[in-house]
Order: structure tokens, then C-alpha cells, then sequence
């Protein structure tokens, strides 16, 4: 059983980082090894097996893996083309589309390696592409896993502060969907609240005014929350913030100036969540993130787009590690 060793030690160390503070990226990769050395420990197991307990643990380590891959790439792609009707073509609608095509064309590289040349440099770049598209998308399986769990937290205990963050305004003065969404949930954590006998949370919302919008984003939530029936004495505006980190960073001066001592609870969308978590943990800010409801067809594209900002926010390390395993298969396919 040692080779279960490895899979409790990062489990355990999962654990220890949640408990520690929920809102770090760290958490999602030792989720992510966790998984990975238990699938190593199961393979080496397997000989020891019933043969149809043998089968099912194949079928999860490799042809459940490769079919999901298959799965995905197509679901991405028409994702794509959902968004490319309903949102038009931005850069960031076409992420989805992307990635799934993405995927595929890795795969078709992969499949037609021996059909298409047998020469040392052209095998070092397939396994250097495979390896970088290895690392990319195990790090996006832990931020995706982790994200959808953290997504799980409810709010617990008194608050003092709901922080709804903006995201922007439909002509330049209307509070659209999305945010209209998140207005709604902060408006019902104050209700739930006050149902339960603790003191009326202040609504605090954020968000400044861009270059083409008439008013400041926190302006107009403020008047969507009154004319839904808010206490306007219990609503609080930050109108300079242009980013997800000004926002938390005002906004945790504003709450510090009112209670030193605040607890809040930071309202976004559901995928934007565990990314606004781990910006309030580096602001400071004393409170988790509670993400609201998205369109379905939007969230793929969203939830690539926050991965990307992570991957992005820690390119230092992941540039030195994508270096390393180009080395790697440099070195590998020299050898062949």
C-alpha cells in the first residue's frame, strides 16, 4: 500500500491548505496531484485485481480521459459558435471556439506523428507540444475542479459588509443581467441576514465609471438595489475602482474605515468566483466570494478567460516550468 503514500500526503496537505485559507490557487493544484497520484497508485494495483474491477479502473485512468477529451473539443467548439450568435465576435467570445479547436489539432498532431515525418527535431516539438498542453491543461482541470468546489461555500455567520462587485453598464447607464444578477444575490444575503436576527449587513457596491459609460457602475447599483427594495440608508457606493483589484482594495478601505473589525461576504458571478477570491486574499480583504447564477451558454468562454488571467497573474513560474519540459523533450527526442 506505499503506493498510496504519496495520495494521502497531498490530500492531507489539500486539506491543511483549505482549512489554512480557501482562497489559493495552491489548493486547486494539490487537489489535481492528489487526484493524479491516486491514479498512478491504482495502476500499479491493478495485477491484484478481479479482472472486471481491472477493466473499470482502466477505463477511468485512460479511456474515460480520452473520450472526455473528445467530448470537450466538441462541446467547446460549438460553445464557440453559440457565442459568436448571441454575444458577437469579440476576443474573448471566441475563447471557447478556440480552445476546442485547439484541442484538436493537437490531437490530429498527435495521431499523424509517424505519417507525417520520423526526424529527431519533429519528434522533439510533438512531445514538447504534448507536454506543454499536458501541463496547461492540468491546470485548468485543478482551477475548474477547485472552482466548482469553492463555488459550494455558504454564507455562514454574521456579516457586516455584502461587496457586490460591477462589471459594467448596458448604454452606459442600465444595470445589465449579469450584474443585475449579482445585485440580486447580495440583495438576498442582506434579507437572509436579518431573517436570521443578526443586524442588517451594509450593501456595498463597486465599480467606477468607464470611458463610455454616463454614470459610475456603483451609482446605477445603487438605484437598481433602492427601486428593488433596499434600505438606501444600507447602501454604500465605491465609484473609482476600474478593476477587480480596485474593487476589492477601495472597497476594503471603505470597510475598515467603518469596523476594523468587518466581516464580508464578496458578491460576483459564479465563474469569475474563486479568481475574485484569490485578488481578495492578496488585497487583504476578510471575507470569501459568493458567485451568482450565469447564463449557461456564457460560462465556458468565461471560465477560459479567468484561467487564462491566473495562468497569466503567475506567468513567471509557469514560463520557467513550460521551459523545463521543452528542455525535457529536447532532450527526450535526441534520444530517440
Amino acid at each position: 500500500m506505499i503506493a498510496f503514500v504519496p495520495t494521502a500526503v497531498f490530500f492531507l496537505w489539500f486539506c491543511w491548505g483549505v482549512r489554512q485559507d480557501r482562497r489559493q490557487f495552491r489548493n486547486a493544484v494539490l487537489l489535481g496531484l492528489t487526484v493524479l497520484s491516486l491514479s498512478f497508485a491504482l495502476l500499479t494495483q491493478v495485477d491484484r485485481l478481479p479482472g472486471s474491477l481491472a477493466v473499470l479502473v482502466y477505463s477511468l485512468v485512460f479511456l474515460v480521459p480520452a473520450l472526455a477529451v473528445v467530448v470537450l473539443g466538441g462541446f467547446l467548439v460549438g460553445n464557440g459558435l453559440t457565442m459568436l450568435r448571441k454575444e458577437g465576435r469579440s476576443p474573448g467570445n471566441l475563447l471557447s471556439g478556440l480552445a476546442g479547436l485547439a484541442i484538436f489539432a493537437v490531437l490530429a498532431l498527435v495521431v499523424t506523428a509517424d505519417y507525417v515525418g520520423s526526424s529527431r527535431a519533429y519528434q522533439s516539438f510533438i512531445l514538447a507540444v504534448v507536454l506543454v498542453t499536458g501541463y496547461v491543461a492540468f491546470l485548468f482541470l485543478c482551477f475548474l475542479a477547485y472552482a466548482f468546489l469553492y463555488g459550494r461555500i455558504r454564507v455562514r455567520g454574521d456579516v457586516d459588509f455584502v461587496v457586490v462587485l460591477g462589471s459594467g453598464l448596458i448604454g452606459g447607464e442600465r444595470v445589465p443581467p449579469l450584474l443585475a444578477s449579482r445585485l440580486r444575490a447580495g440583495l438576498r444575503i442582506q434579507r437572509q441576514q436579518i431573517e436570521r436576527g443578526a443586524d442588517a449587513p451594509v450593501l456595498l457596491v463597486s465599480g467606477g465609471q468607464g470611458p463610455d459609460e454616463k454614470l459610475p457602475e456603483a451609482e446605477a447599483m445603487g438605484r437598481w438595489l433602492v427601486a428593488e427594495g433596499a434600505d438606501p440608508a444600507l447602501v454604500r457606493e465605491e465609484s473609482r475602482s476600474r478593476t477587480t483589484t480596485e474593487n476589492l482594495r477601495f472597497s476594503r478601505r471603505l470597510m475598515e474605515e467603518a469596523d476594523a473589525r468587518y466581516v464580508c461576504v464578496v458578491v460576483t458571478n459564479n465563474f469569475h468566483a474563486f479568481r475574485a477570491a484569490m485578488t481578495a486574499r492578496r488585497e487583504g480583504v476578510r471575507g470569501q466570494v459568493i458567485g451568482s447564477p450565469t447564463a449557461a451558454y456564457f460560462w465556458p468562454s468565461a471560465t477560459i478567460r479567468e484561467f487564462v488571467a491566473v495562468f497569466w497573474e503567475n506567468r513567471v513560474v509557469n514560463a520557467v516550468l513550460c521551459t523545463l519540459l521543452v528542455a525535457l523533450a529536447v532532450v527526450v527526442g535526441m534520444r530517440w
